[in-house]
């Protein structure tokens, strides 16, 4: 307390003396034991009163000493252990932390990292990838502003993250201390490879890969690309001490649906060390995009030559031509492409009002109207026994796929019954029909969507003339297919929503993240927040199962798969209150990328240290490390201050005391008559 507090409350003592010697003594006859009592209540009644106005503060001051921290941060990946390190990390480890001297002058800290980071772990050397930048960067967060020295114990191989060359703070000091062989060894490795996850069938597809060579003499290799027990690709490739790294690109068919695994391999005929980096497992799942096309006529067109070549100009597309009493299975096809539907075609038209499927409806001279009105909804036809020839214009503002002018206008005229044409509220109009000069309100080329279903109607028949001008005009049939395919690629996408809607990739690489989303709607199609989702893995190798339960997320849900083995697995994924199921499965690649490196990346390390003005050190001579700790002038112990400023009494015990001694004074002076 100040000098001017304890005046202050020898002052309040005197004037709380003052006033209950006045009230109780100055004029009592008789000076009793319950008057001095009395004042004796009065006094400290006044003097409480005092003490929470004035409010006196004791301070404190105690002395700590700061340590400068040491982090030292441990490689816990899996290459240390396949290096031959794990048992030396360990014994390092000791020394550093075992050292008295350094404890002395340092906080030293023990940090582990691989994927992950942690705090005081032992390290077991299992982890499956190496994140040195996230370590950096963690301690950016423990220690801000602090000028301290780090110890990494590393082979410097990362596999994840941002170059850490870069990623430690400015005032901060590496030292690493280098795990492994510096032995150059003769080494063959495939460093990379790239493929798309997807290719269509009967396509092929590339597959980059860069093969990478450790050694100083020339070497001739051979790589190649295996499919099971068949060699699919193979080439030799020549290496020298200019001449370490070759990008080789292949051209891969994709002539099977699914998942396809391949295995590219690179060998020669010189010893390696290690030869698990010499090979590298990929996999591609193949996509059957074939659109079946039923082509339904009761006569017989060129505009149905014409139409089968265009749709099957893309190799993705299969058209049969069939009559109306041919066809049977009417669920074998995606598209039905009605041409000039009359009497014949009522059956059919039955089938596929319980199929539903998308129907791309060519009218013309032979069409029975009255029963294309009886059978859809989209377009109502009020036509006469005269012909009309139709030209077309062309509608910009038509947006329900992309598509380009191609020169409609140009094209020669349709035939068609002249009549009213009549459009509802879901169609989309792309070609406007027009005779000669004077534009008609009638479509000519529309497209409906309606509960997922798709429609498209063409309102006149010569279409075949259409390709021919094109081809004329262009010396290319290309414009008018392109024209075609994305009428019946629209007509073969299903637009439909399911209830439960579940993500996940084909194949995983091992040791990566193994994540499986899944979205569940109710019946309005709106994210249903109270799903309950599980999920029951099986093991296809031993038939094993396993449920788990999906984590609620923003928007969906999720479950991680993490430390499966490689191999092929199935899964069933269920809503309790819906009973909505989804079935699946994936494959796990055998891939250890902890498992390809030789030697530490020495290189990288001392650019490191020498970012960070620091120096490298090896296991044998981690003495020296310590020593150069030690004996660092730059790192020393703080001694800080603590003040400490609490109240003399603490306000609630004074209120407390005050109301007891009010209370005591009113029953004592109640008692003995004084009021």
């Amino acid at each position: 307390m100040t000098t001017g507090t304890v005046l202050l409350l020898l002052l309040s003592a005197i004037v709380a003396f003052a006033l209950s010697f006045y009230q109780y003594l100055f004029k009592a006859g008789k000076r009793t034991k319950t008057v001095f009592f009395l004042a004796f209540l009065r006094f400290v009644t006044f003097f409480s009163i005092f003490i929470l106005l004035i409010n006196p503060v004791i301070t404190s001051r105690s002395y700590e000493i700061v340590k400068t921290p040491l982090p030292v941060l441990v490689d816990n990946s899996q290459s240390i252990a396949e290096l031959g390190q794990d048992s030396i990390t360990k014994v390092l480890l000791e020394k550093i932390q075992s050292s008295k001297s350094l404890q002395d002058k340092f906080d030293v800290q023990l940090f582990t990292f691989d994927e992950g980071f942690e705090t005081g772990s032992a390290p077991d050397f299992k982890g499956k990838q190496t994140h040195i930048d996230q370590a950096a960067q963690n301690l950016k967060q423990l220690y801000r502003n602090r000028n301290y020295p780090v110890v990494l114990l590393t082979d410097g191989n990362q596999t994840l993250g941002n170059d850490y060359i870069y990623s430690f703070n400015q005032n901060t000091t590496v030292y690493p201390v280098v795990l492994g062989d510096t032995t150059v060894y003769t080494d063959l490795k495939i460093s990379q490879l790239n493929v798309n996850r997807y290719a269509l069938l009967k396509n092929k597809f590339p597959v980059e890969v860069f093969l990478q060579y450790n050694g100083d003499k020339p070497l001739k290799a051979v790589f190649s690309i295996t499919k099971g027990n068949t060699v699919v690709h193979k080439e030799n490739v020549q290496f020298n001490a200019g001449n370490k790294a070759k990008a080789v690109t292949v051209l891969l068919t994709a002539d099977k649906v699914g998942v396809q695994t391949y295995k590219a391999v690179i060998s020669s005929t010189e010893q390696e060390r290690n030869t698990y980096n010499n090979s590298k497992n990929f996999a591609v799942e193949v996509i059957d995009q074939r659109t079946e096309v039923a082509l339904v006529s009761a006569i017989t067109h060129p505009d149905l030559g014409t139409i089968k070549r265009s749709v099957e100009s893309n190799r993705q597309r299969k058209v049969t031509l069939l009559k109306p009493s041919e066809l049977k299975a009417i669920d074998d096809y995606n598209v039905l492409i009605l041409y000039q539907p009359d009497a014949s075609f009522r059956q059919l038209l039955d089938l596929n009002k319980n199929a539903g499927l998308s129907t791309w409806i060519i009218t013309g001279n032979s069409t029975d109207f009255s029963l294309l009105n009886q059978y859809q909804q989209q377009l109502k036809f009020r036509m006469s026994a005269q012909r009309e020839d139709y030209l077309a214009d062309f509608n910009s503002q038509f947006n329900l796929f992309a598509l380009d002018n191609i020169g409609f206008e140009q094209f020669p005229p349709l035939e068609h019954p002249f009549g009213t044409i009549t459009a509802g509220q879901n169609m989309a109009t792309l070609l406007q029909a027009r005779i000669r000069n004077v534009k008609t309100e009638n479509p000519l080329f529309a497209f409906s969507e309606t509960n997922g279903k798709r429609n498209a109607f063409l309102l006149g028949e010569g279409i075949w003339k259409w390709r021919m001008e094109n081809y004329i005009g262009k010396k290319s049939f290309d414009e008018f297919d392109v024209f075609i395919d994305k009428t019946i690629q629209f007509l073969a996408t299903n637009s439909k929503r399911k209830s439960l809607v579940v993500n996940h990739e084909n194949f995983y690489n091992s040791g990566e993240v193994i994540s499986i989303t899944a979205q569940s709607f109710n019946k309005n199609y709106e994210f249903n927040e109270n799903a309950r989702l599980t999920i029951q893995l099986k093991t296809k190798a031993d038939n094993s199962v396993k449920t788990y339960d999906f984590l609620k997320g923003t928007n969906e849900y999720k479950v991680n798969l993490d430390g499966l083995r490689a191999g092929n697995y199935s899964f069933t994924v269920k809503e309790a209150s819906s009973n909505s199921v989804y079935s699946g499965s994936f494959e796990v690649l055998d891939f250890e990328i902890e498992k390809q490196f030789v030697n530490p990346d020495v290189t990288r390390l001392k650019q490191l240290a020498e970012n960070t003005t620091g120096a490298v050190y090896y296991p044998d001579t981690i003495s020296g490390l310590i020593e150069n700790l030690i004996n660092n002038a730059d790192y020393k112990a703080i001694q800080k201050e603590r003040i400490i400023k609490q109240p003399l009494i603490d306000w609630i015990w004074l209120l407390v005391l005050l109301a007891v001694s009010l209370a005591a004074e009113w029953l004592i002076r109640k008692y003995n008559g004084l009021l």
